[in-house]
């Protein structure tokens, strides 16, 4: 192999955080275990003058299987940006039979969050992209209610309201996809979103769509969670955020956490606690998505440090 001439173009963008860190590349994968993998991928870096900045590996002995997040420098790379995927496919994917991504710090994921009435999620998530705490772009907010459009507003992000019925639920989904296609929307975060997503967005969005609930799922479904729960005197109360898939509520486990309740918490006490839970889980989903820290594989997620 010849060694390439470092080519480093700074391109800027308009990011919210103060300080911009280096420019890496992340590579996750998964492929059946066996002896050599770390080292020949590792080697791979460094003959190409690259700096390794982060690597964790898992193996999962019941299926077999390696997972992998490497992270590093590209300052200096000898392979072209355009050209590592190719490279790594040609000689270390189809030898080790690896499925894997690469992510490039330098590009900042576009996200898009659905919306129905309650803002507790919402406001949340604007809050920390507001301060920079995300290396994301949200260009729009959509929902199926004019409720949340002043705090869309209040935060300059387009709001775009396709009001649902059983008679019109396939066209405006045909409409939403239209949009997200138009706006190059990378992911998908459901923001107590309360409707079904369709099999067909599901299947363009694959483990790219988030969702966040309570964890009394299937103990007590219904519109009152919290109040099945004060009557059954539960001791904890929990929330989960997941990938959707085409199986309600079933997806991949991103991150789930819980509180402690007592008996001298009311209704309104839970209801209070629950919201304080699922909009903190879900933005921690929602970071880690951002981070690439999840690999998802088969219904399961490796969660990366």
């Amino acid at each position: 192999m010849y060694p390439f001439q470092a080519l480093i173009i700074f391109v800027p963008f308009k990011n919210n955080s103060k300080t911009m860190t280096a420019n890496t590349a992340k590579l996750l994968l998964h492929c059946p275990d066996r002896a050599g993998i770390v080292t020949d991928i590792t080697n791979f870096i460094s003959i190409n003058n690259g700096n390794i900045i982060y690597l964790d590996q898992h193996v999962d002995h019941v299926e077999n299987i390696f997972f992998m997040r490497m992270e590093w420098e590209l300052n200096g790379f000898l392979i072209p940006d355009d050209k590592i995927e190719d490279y790594f496919n040609t000689l270390y994917a189809k030898k080790y039979d690896i499925s894997f991504r690469l992510y490039f710090s330098g590009y900042r994921p576009r996200m898009a969050i659905f919306v129905s009435k309650m803002s507790h999620c919402l406001y949340d998530m604007l809050a920390r992209y507001t301060a920079g705490e995300w290396n994301v772009k949200i260009p729009l907010i959509i929902s199926n209610h004019a409720d949340m459009e002043e705090v869309a507003k209040r935060f300059d992000i387009p709001y775009y309201l396709f009001p649902v019925t059983k008679e019109n639920r396939a066209e405006q989904e045909q409409a939403e996809l239209e949009l997200l296609k138009e706006h190059g929307i990378d992911f998908i975060v459901l923001a107590r979103y309360m409707q079904i997503i369709s099999e067909d967005m599901i299947r363009r969005y694959p483990n790219k769509i988030i969702n966040i609930h309570h964890s009394f799922l299937p103990a007590f479904v219904g519109a009152r969670p919290y109040h099945a729960a004060f009557e059954r005197g539960v001791k904890i109360i929990g929330a989960t955020s997941h990938y959707v898939t085409t199986e309600l509520d079933a997806g991949p486990i991103i991150e789930q956490d819980i509180v402690r309740v007592t008996h001298k918490d009311t209704v309104q006490d839970l209801v209070n606690k629950g919201k304080d839970l699922e909009k903190i889980v879900l933005s921690r989903a929602v970071q880690k998505h951002i981070e690439r820290k999840v690999l998802a594989y088969k219904n399961k997620t490796v969660i990366f440090g």
